[in-house]
């Protein structure tokens, strides 16, 4: 049951503030939350009418797909079913950064730039129109909503992206004030500053919290670890995206905070893809995003394969992002969640490319194989992983009183069974973990690509 305050904010302030942006978010979340409950067939037949307008739209006004359908001979008619998408290049980065003038619709304004933080190699930027953000807003609302909590209930977001920290501006100060959305930088994680995280948990007593599965598990290990307890504040959900939950992850959260906690799957770049739901199925957004799964082939995966995850987002046509490969791996699903919703399933996200390890004979593994080797190991307080090279792998360790340094040959020894006996394993005790650029905090990196 939403209070007066939030119901407020909800219904007449939010929608006041996405008019005056000339978004027509409002709009567009009163039809996902029609559509939502749709056949899975009635969402594709959705799907192939907008996949037409965009090939319709882009072979006349962006001059890179203009160009590409022509070659190809292809206009909006030769796609008819969401397989005939193969019939188009995949979009990837290296191409985008190639073509980025030539991707931009000749009728576009107000483009904005933006950037991906750069975790797996060199920044992307790339342009986003009034279209995209009022689609991903809505997606987000709408996935918000599912678990009984609004815009205008107390949220505290733990967040570490440079885009979002250096915008607080007077106006968005008063815009977060009324919406009640405090940000908190996820950049610096010590124990000190976890400590003034959790005072600020219990001052702002807030409904739900939004931020980095890795962030929120850290501040929910310390206050296990102190015995503080954070479970009596209300807080109703915690959403967590932007990185692989792990089950470790989702189990000290949900017992710490006492709620259960809400994945979300997306990017600056690819969009608001899946939210998971109270019911535990992971939803794709598939009013706006058809999802393929291909192989390292570029091969379409069927439903309970894994393989890396390429999106065509609906809503982009003043910078279309139409079969974009966005270096994710996942699992669709072919089932139907228990919700009732027809939105199509994501099964399971694995990571990115780059969190899976290569051995020294060509096996790729995830690198899950290597972090159940250091996380339950007595006195581990944290680890990063980072493949540099297929011969040289560097471990650093975060340990407390009482790691017995003789594992640190078990170590070495356990890894080169997975990578190979002649591995270099350097494991290196350190005082502090070094985080991506924007914030995000990766158990696992491998500079070794994937063929």
């Amino acid at each position: 049951m939403l209070n007066l305050y939030t119901r407020f904010i909800s219904s007449f302030i939010f929608p006041l503030h996405e008019r005056l942006k000339k978004h027509k978010t409002v709009q567009i979340k009163e039809q996902m939350n029609e559509s939502q409950w749709w056949s899975q067939k009635e969402i594709e037949q959705l799907q192939i009418s907008r996949l037409k307008k965009i090939i319709a739209y882009c072979s006349s006004n962006v001059p890179y797909y203009k160009e590409l359908l022509q070659e190809s001979e292809l206009t909006e008619d030769d796609f008819n079913r969401i397989s005939d998408l193969q019939k188009l290049p995949f979009l990837t980065k290296p191409r985008i950064r190639n073509n980025i003038e030539e991707i931009k619709s000749k009728k576009a304004n107000g483009l904005a730039r933006f950037n991906t933080g750069g975790s797996s190699g060199e920044p992307l930027i790339f342009y986003i129109a009034n279209e995209r953000v009022s689609h991903d807003v809505a997606a987000k609302w709408r996935a918000t909503q599912w678990w009984d909590v609004d815009i205008g209930d107390k949220e505290l977001v733990i967040w570490g992206s440079p885009i979002e920290l250096g915008s607080q501006d007077y106006v968005r100060l008063i815009r977060d004030k009324l919406l009640r959305t405090k940000l908190l930088s996820a950049f610096e994680m010590s124990e000190d500053k976890i400590a003034l995280f959790i005072k600020e948990i219990k001052a702002f007593n807030p409904k739900m919290l939004f931020g980095y599965p890795s962030s929120i598990s850290l501040i929910a290990k310390y206050a296990n670890k102190n015995n503080i307890s954070l479970s009596q504040f209300g807080i109703k959900v915690v959403f967590v995206t932007s990185e692989r939950l792990y089950d470790e992850q989702r189990d000290i959260i949900s017992s710490v905070f006492g709620c259960p906690v809400a994945n979300g799957y997306g990017g600056r770049d690819a969009g608001f893809i899946a939210h998971q739901c109270s019911e535990g199925g992971m939803h794709i957004t598939a009013e706006d995003i058809i999802v393929e799964i291909v192989d390292a082939e570029g091969k379409v995966l069927p439903h309970g394969q894994s393989g890396e995850v390429v999106v065509t987002h609906l809503a982009t046509k003043d910078f279309p992002f139409i079969r974009y490969k966005t270096g994710d791996v996942a699992i669709l699903s072919d089932k139907q969640c228990s919700c009732g919703r027809g939105l199509p399933l994501i099964e399971e996200i694995q990571g990115r490319t780059t969190d899976f390890i290569v051995a020294t004979d060509g096996t790729i593994m995830h690198g899950l194989a290597l972090i159940y080797v250091l996380r339950d190991l007595q006195g581990m307080e944290n680890f990063k992983i980072t493949q540099e090279n297929i011969h040289n792998t560097t471990v650093q360790l975060i340990t407390n009183d009482l790691y017995d340094r003789i594992n640190d040959q078990e170590i070495i020894k356990t890894f080169k069974i997975r990578l190979g006996q002649s591995v270099n394993i350097k494991i290196e005790h350190v005082d502090k973990l070094a985080s991506e650029k924007s914030g995000k905090f990766r158990y696992v990196v491998s500079k070794v690509k994937l063929n």
